[in-house]
């Protein structure tokens, strides 16, 4: 390795080093801003709101170990808040390798940005709004009568940021279509073919990272076949002038040959 190139790497890792610190500083700043206002204590109830609902009236969730009281509610404040940061996050990540990157390309920069973003949000809402509320029903009328089910805060929030990051990542489907796309790995045909494979994917990764009921299958998997031909509509959109530029490349190439 040369000399310029040691010293290209080593500003390389320079930048990597104080974009990853950027980004740990604004997590860290929303987080003190949520620790006081509205408070761990506040922000974990609203998470635990659709369990609680669920279950038989005056029946509160049990915290078995000794500082799990106060180190779950900080887990999911800490949650609250990488979400919250998660655009300056990834803008950092963007500006980190757009310099690497042709001008076709830095243009999508924010779109996807932006488009991850609310997506990623989306698939979490969904799954707290309607996905929640309708399996813990469905798992409690399974309950046997001689019971009185009382839920660890601490498997809580496993279970929570376990169905998180899978419909999270599920609605990320779209981007991911666009970028394939974009950078020419597959077609929007290819797409097409493989519409059928996609939908028993679905179902398979919802049987794997869902709880063992239908609701909560049917609840990721449906959204995720859905999302896949938004995906594929939103790639033929992206498509297109990337075709125009290649056929007026050939008809400019053409006319060049004939003269």
């Amino acid at each position: 390795m040369s000399e310029s190139q040691e010293e290209s790497f080593i500003s390389h890792l320079i930048e990597l080093r104080d974009r990853l610190l950027r980004s740990l500083v604004a997590i860290a700043v929303v987080l003190g801003v949520l620790c006081f206002y509205p408070g761990p204590g506040q922000i974990y109830d609203f998470l635990a709101a659709p369990l609680t609902a669920a279950l038989p009236e005056g029946t509160k969730m049990v915290a078995i170990g000794v500082i799990t009281p106060f180190m779950v509610p900080l887990k999911v404040t800490g949650m609250v808040a990488f979400v919250l940061a998660l655009p300056f996050v990834l803008y950092q990540a963007w500006a980190f390798i757009a310099p690497g990157l042709y001008d076709h390309e830095k243009r999508l920069g924010i779109p996807l940005i932006i488009s991850s973003t609310l997506l990623f949000l989306l698939g979490m809402s969904f799954c707290y709004f309607f996905v929640f509320g309708q399996v813990f029903q469905f798992i409690n009328s399974f309950a046997p009568k001689s019971i009185t089910p009382a839920p660890d805060i601490e498997a809580y929030l496993s279970f929570v940021m376990t169905m998180f990051l899978a419909f999270g990542i599920a609605f990320e489907v779209p981007v991911a279509l666009v970028v394939l796309v974009k950078l020419g790995v597959v077609t929007v045909e290819k797409l097409k073919e493989w519409r059928s494979y996609f939908i028993v994917g679905a179902f398979i990764v919802a049987a794997v990272v869902t709880p063992p009921d239908v609701v909560s299958q049917l609840a990721l998997a449906i959204p995720m076949c859905l999302l896949y031909e938004l995906g594929i509509l939103a790639s033929r959109l992206v498509s297109r002038p990337a075709k125009r530029n290649g056929v007026d490349g050939v008809a400019s190439d053409a006319g060049n040959l004939s003269e």
